[in-house]
């Protein structure tokens, strides 16, 4: 039989969200579902460090090269126009379930932060084939944790 507790000590210590990238692309993208209409991004002021995991999902070619964590002072920024807070350097997750990860701090992204406030952070992803897609899940640890920092479900 299953838990009747309502346990919510993970979900509101920290934000998930897991996402399609399906940037119909070779070039490096933000993550987004839709070919750069939509970029899932993470407003930084209420969190401490972030990390993202990335793995290949739908093959045609050899899935994700490069996976970079990336920040800028306002969400949907260009992809040309990012700050590098790190990257994975060249990848090969040439197999569906391959998979790469990073994180960082906020001390990190303010480090690298010269001109300006860089509030808002993303995974930026480049694929070897513009069919090939990964399924990407962002963390972030929450400054002030309360409830609902995670959602239970994104079900409408």
């Amino acid at each position: 039989m299953a838990s009747a507790v309502a346990t919510d000590k993970i979900a509101c210590k920290a934000l998930f969200e897991m996402w399609d990238h399906d940037p119909n692309s070779t070039a490096a993208k933000v993550v987004t579902p839709d070919a750069s209409t939509t970029e899932r991004w993470v407003d930084m002021k209420s969190y401490h460090n972030f990390a993202v995991g990335a793995m290949s999902s739908t093959l045609t070619g050899n899935g994700i090269t490069l996976l970079e964590i990336v920040a800028a002072d306002t969400a949907l920024q260009s992809d040309t126009s990012l700050t590098v807070i790190k990257t994975s350097g060249t990848v090969a997750c040439d197999a569906v379930g391959d998979w790469a990860f990073l994180e960082c701090n906020a001390e990190e992204i303010a480090h690298l932060a010269s001109t300006y406030d860089l509030r808002y952070i993303t995974a930026r992803i480049t694929l070897a084939n513009a069919a090939d897609e990964a399924v990407v899940v962002f963390y972030a640890e929450a400054k002030n944790p309360h409830d609902a920092v995670t959602a239970a479900s994104t079900i409408a």
